[in-house]
């Protein structure tokens, strides 16, 4: 029987999944087939996630969350279906378990295939973003992905990543905001609204962040309450 293990990096793609409170870097069991680990944002901690999710018998591995776009094309709310993850290598997504949640979905969603590459940092800027994308053919870019990817091809078991587009390519989280970040993605209010009073922000770019994020997580959630089957939910 295959038991999915599904890693997020931040609370608020987790709460796609499930209302629970996830201890951060703690495997939780869920309903039927499925566990979840919270791991926080980086390789390393995907890493870290997927390794434990293994060790807890996962027989497959998800990638779940938010993804930058590297294409213009590629909109808020778009969902990225990889058929291969790119990072140091390529690494292979299954693309028959691919399939399978593709045709769960309801026909509004704008499903986008190709390439998603994992980055080490945030890419703030377009010329980061565009030097990326030219470097790894890929259309779209997260920091998790790769490192679960290798996970599941180290074990020789599938790896699926669903990531909802968050920020489009001409528009990413400015880098003053980095520091004001925990590392599962919830805000630091106290260090935001100094920045806010300093003018390092704009509250309109927090408002616009804010709302692009909140069209990715409908898309999520979406995606789990149709193919919650093929998630082991």
């Amino acid at each position: 029987m295959n038991f999915v293990g599904i890693v997020t990096a931040m609370r608020i793609e987790s709460r796609c999944i499930t209302a629970r409170h996830l201890p951060l870097g703690e495997v939780i069991n869920l309903e039927n087939n499925a566990a979840i680990c919270l791991c926080g944002m980086g390789e390393n901690a995907a890493r870290n996630a997927a390794t434990k999710l293994l060790a807890e018998g996962a027989s497959s591995l998800v990638s779940f969350g938010v993804a930058g776009a590297l294409d213009s094309k590629l909109r808020p709310g778009d969902l990225m279906l990889p058929e291969s993850i790119y990072t140091k290598q390529m690494l292979p997504v299954s693309l028959a378990w691919r399939s399978r949640v593709q045709e769960c979905l309801p026909s509004h969603l704008r499903v986008i295939g190709g390439t998603l590459a994992t980055s080490n940092k945030v890419l703030t800027t377009l010329i980061e973003k565009r030097k990326f994308a030219e470097t790894t053919g890929a259309l779209a870019v997260d920091l998790e992905s790769g490192a679960i990817a290798e996970a599941a091809k180290n074990s020789d078991i599938p790896f699926l990543a669903i990531r909802a587009i968050s920020d489009p390519i001409e528009f990413s989280p400015p880098s003053a905001l980095l520091n004001s970040v925990n590392s599962d993605g919830s805000a630091k209010l106290g260090q935001i609204l100094a920045l806010l009073l300093q003018r390092s922000v704009t509250l309109s770019t927090l408002l616009r962040l804010a709302r692009e994020v909140r069209t990715a997580r409908s898309t999520l959630s979406v995606v789990v309450s149709h193919a919650r089957t093929e998630l082991g939910l």
